[in-house]
């Protein structure tokens, strides 16, 4: 496959192998796995960006050349990169502050494996009691003609150039938020076309779930409730929408809670039911909202989440229960809806201003004038 940010990757092996740089991408399953999950360098800051599976592969193979692996040694007699180690370097690096382990376990070995099915090797090596990682040295090397060259240097390059690209791509993307957050009064249409351009099936997940909070947070905020333990004393108070944590975080299966109600909310891309019954399992039956990055209509996205369901379960009592668990699909074309009511609450600044807060928190995000001021 070739695309924007394969010239990028292909100028690396360049710099490194001289002539034979082709041969080398050619022969190599992990630079071409490393092209294939680059795709959106250049596709701007809503493109999906895939650093958990890169940044699995980075840290071990920095912990590879930090020991001198790529100048020569025994690595198969080495004890293996210790997985807390690894854990809080990934989380050092651009758009890692929030990643989980689960790449490390299997996540980027079955991917790998979907991608090229009738490969000998399994890219991350680990033992389960010792808890210790290894990169498959079998992928770091390709031989060219009598040559066998050491990838590792390389690869550690090109995911640098990666997410310095995407790096990139988002500071224009906070700084369009910010040049729009100076014309909204007299321009809204801009922030409008802009809002509502991140409410995309191809949109970054977690742009869209941040975009997504945003919107309904300002939504529901003017509603109110009446509640109270007895009719004399009784509470009226307004709904707020809580963002409980980063997004793509482990946290159970809850994105957003709503006071006072005290309704959970969902964010997924996915229409595969088991990822649905798992987060209501998580959450014992619970009855929990889903927002979904599907233009798909609500009723059936939630007819084919059956249908698929029964399929599995058969029995029918077992796929209702779960089923009466999903209180409601917030689909694109709903939070564009709500999107409308919120505007027309005067909420579309609060909005902006609201995704421009949680991006910056969410991708670890510091103006340069700040760096340049530490530095």
């Amino acid at each position: 496959m070739q695309h924007t940010f394969t010239a990028n990757i292909k100028s690396v092996l360049q710099k490194h192998f001289g002539k034979d740089a082709d041969e080398v991408f050619d022969k190599s399953q992990l630079i071409q796995y490393i092209n294939l999950k680059t795709r959106s360098a250049n596709k701007g800051s809503k493109a999906r960006s895939g650093f958990a599976n890169l940044y699995a592969i980075y840290v071990i193979i920095e912990d590879y050349i930090e020991k001198g692996f790529n100048k020569g040694g025994k690595y198969a007699k080495y004890d293996g990169a210790i997985f807390s180690h690894l854990f809080k370097r990934q989380r050092e690096l651009p758009f890692g502050g929030s990643l989980q382990n689960h790449a490390f376990n299997n996540r980027m070995n079955s991917e790998f494996q979907k991608y090229f099915p009738n490969t000998e090797f399994i890219p991350i090596l680990r033992n389960l009691e010792t808890n210790r990682y290894w990169i498959n040295e079998n992928l770091l090397k390709a031989k060219v003609g009598k040559t066998t060259y050491n990838l590792a240097a390389a690869i550690i390059e090109i995911i640098d150039e990666y997410s310095k690209t995407k790096q990139d791509a988002f500071q224009r993307f906070i700084k369009a938020c910010e040049e729009l957050q100076k014309i909204e009064g007299k321009k809204p249409a801009k922030v409008i076309e802009f809002i509502s351009g991140l409410l995309a099936p191809n949109v970054d997940a977690r742009l869209f779930e941040i975009v997504s909070y945003s919107i309904l947070k300002f939504y529901y905020h003017d509603q109110t409730i009446i509640w109270g333990y007895d009719m004399d004393s009784l509470n009226k108070e307004n709904l707020k929408l809580y963002k409980t944590g980063r997004t793509n975080a482990n946290d159970g299966g809850i994105d957003f809670v709503m006071r006072p109600l005290g309704r959970f909310f969902q964010v997924t891309e996915t229409l595969d039911f088991k990822k649905y019954f798992l987060d209501i399992d998580k959450i014992q039956k619970y009855p929990i909202t889903f927002v979904i990055k599907s233009d798909e209509n609500a009723k059936d996205i939630l007819a084919k989440i059956k249908a698929n369901a029964t399929k599995t379960y058969v029995v029918t009592a077992i796929v209702d229960k779960y089923m009466n668990c999903i209180e409601e699909v917030i689909n694109i074309p709903t939070l564009n809806e709500r999107f409308k009511d919120a505007i027309k609450m005067g909420c579309l600044n609060n909005i902006l201003d609201e995704v421009i807060t949680q991006s910056k928190v969410e991708f670890d995000y510091t103006d340069t004038d700040e760096i340049e001021d530490e530095e």
